[in-house]
């Protein structure tokens, strides 16, 4: 499998390259925002491994840029940055999986694997379910042609939850894709956004599966 490095850092895309051709991938590196855009809409990757402080273009913007241009690539984002917002923000812009830095090598090459896995299966620029939709580019959400205001989490949770209708989906694992299951949260957080959803989409959007977790109603 082929994958894209996109890392200004000389040693740590040095060292990413070594230890994942070890692994049997073959690995490009990029070292700038433009140049892993380019990369990204001209070569065969399988996925990329992105940092967010770039020369050029930040990594959320070329990842937004590539949702936006309908690129489905997978992508994990790297940053120094670990606050929850700045993950929010990645997972927003159309990022797969965020790691914070340092980060375990052994744990990058589990989501790495993970993402893989999964593939990159065609997701619609705007996401429609009922009379919902959310358009990732825009960060805009609208019900019944109504716009709906969103916090930053709000709508990570939503755009999440909208790529799996009608499915139940736990809370463990959306704590670890809207927060980070790996960081201090309050147990109660996800009932908490949930609550937020639910006043402005509608009661009636989000049922609880006690005992398991969230569906959206289709």
């Amino acid at each position: 499998m082929r994958l894209l490095v996109v890392e200004d850092e000389a040693r740590l895309a040095a060292a990413l390259q070594r230890g994942l051709e070890a692994e049997g991938f073959a690995v490009d590196v990029a070292r700038t925002g433009p140049a892993g855009l380019d990369a990204a809409r001209h070569g065969e990757y399988d996925a990329m491994i992105l940092d967010v402080m770039l020369p050029g273009l930040s990594g959320y913007e070329l990842v937004r840029q590539l949702r936006a241009e309908q690129h489905w690539l997978p992508v994990l984002m790297l940053s120094a940055k670990d606050g929850e917002y700045d993950q929010a923000d990645g997972l927003d812009c159309g990022a797969d999986d965020y790691l914070t830095k340092p980060f375990s090598y052994v744990v990058l090459l589990a989501r790495l694997r993970a993402l893989l896995r999964r593939g990159a299966p065609e997701r619609p620029t705007v996401l429609e379910v009922g009379d919902l939709r959310l358009d990732p580019a825009r960060r805009r959400v609208t019900r019944a042609d109504a716009e709906v205001t969103l916090t930053a989490r709000e709508f990570a949770l939503l755009n999440y939850l909208m790529r799996r209708p009608g499915q139940v989906i736990s809370k463990i694992e959306l704590l670890d894709h809207v927060w980070n299951a790996s960081l201090e949260t309050a147990p109660n957080i996800v009932e908490v956004y949930v609550g937020y959803l639910r006043r402005k989409l509608g009661r009636d959007r989000l049922e609880t599966v006690r005992g398991v977790g969230y569906r959206l109603a289709m």
